[in-house]
Formats: C-alpha cells, sequence, structure tokens
C-alpha cells in the first residue's frame, strides 16, 4: 500500500476527489447554476426587450412610412391644385388680354372714323368755300346793277329760310 501512496496518480485523484466533495459541500454547483440561471433570465429579458423595441421600432416605421405616403398624396393634390389655378389664371389673363385689346381696336376704330369724319366735313367745307367763292365771282361777273340786286333779294330770303 505503501506504493499506492507514494504514486502522484493517486494523490492527483484524492486531491480531485476532496475538491469535488469541497465544491459540492459548498454548494458550489448550485450556485454556479443559479448564477446560469439568472444570466439566462437576463438574457430572456433583454431578448424579450430588444423584441417589443424591434416591434415599437417597425409600428414606428409603419407610421413614418404612412406619413410619408400621406405627405406624397397631399403634396400631388397640392400640385394638381396649383397646376389647375395657373391654368385658369392663363385663361383669365389670355380672356383679360383679349378684351384689352379688342377695347383698343375699338378705340382706334373709333378714333379713324372720327378722323374720317371730319376730313369729310372738312372736304365739304372747303368745296362750299370754294363753290360759293367762284359763284360770287361769276354772279359778280355776269351780273350786275339791278339783276343783281334782285338776285341778292332772292338769295337773301332763301339763306332766311334755311337757316330758320
Amino acid at each position: 500500500m505503501a506504493e499506492f501512496f507514494s504514486d502522484a496518480h493517486t494523490w492527483a485523484g484524492i486531491g480531485l476527489a476532496i475538491f469535488v466533495v469541497l465544491l459540492v459541500f459548498l454548494k458550489v454547483p448550485g450556485a454556479l447554476a443559479k448564477s446560469l440561471d439568472e444570466r439566462a433570465e437576463k438574457i430572456g429579458s433583454e431578448l424579450a426587450n430588444a423584441e417589443a423595441l424591434r416591434k415599437e421600432a417597425e409600428a414606428k416605421l409603419e407610421a413614418a412610412r404612412k406619413s410619408q405616403a400621406e405627405a406624397e398624396a397631399e403634396a400631388r393634390e397640392i400640385i394638381e391644385v396649383a397646376k389647375r389655378e395657373a391654368a385658369q389664371m392663363a385663361v383669365q389673363a389670355t380672356a383679360a388680354l383679349e378684351e384689352k385689346l379688342a377695347r383698343r381696336a375699338k378705340l382706334a376704330e373709333d378714333r379713324i372714323a372720327r378722323a374720317e369724319s371730319d376730313a369729310m366735313r372738312e372736304v365739304k367745307v372747303a368745296a362750299i368755300d370754294t363753290a360759293s367763292k367762284a359763284a360770287a365771282q361769276i354772279l359778280t361777273e355776269t351780273l350786275s346793277g339791278k339783276a343783281a340786286d334782285d338776285h341778292f333779294a332772292v338769295s337773301l330770303e332763301a339763306v332766311k329760310k334755311a337757316l330758320a
């Protein structure tokens, strides 16, 4: 048996056995299991928290996408309204311009008609004046004396009737 106790393997086995008994006696495996269980619970709660955060992030992402879609739809609607208003303004501006051009054309036509009327009146006055002078000159040359006085009296009466 002396050989048994002198062998290093024996003492290593005895030390190992004492170590294992000591670990069991001091409840190290239970504490180790408890520590591992606590660690597993902590990891589980962190995973649950991470899952909750992921779901919250997905909900916020969905809400953001929905808000973006609504904003895009609103922007498209605003653009369409602006296009319709711009087209309406263009039509109104065109109509106003056409109306203004029509008024100016009418005004120009009125001025032209007035100028033609004035020119015709001036031509008639000039023709009458020239005819009067020519008639006076012819009468003066052809009529003299009593015939001129009689003709003057008849003409004067005609003018009085015309003016009355």
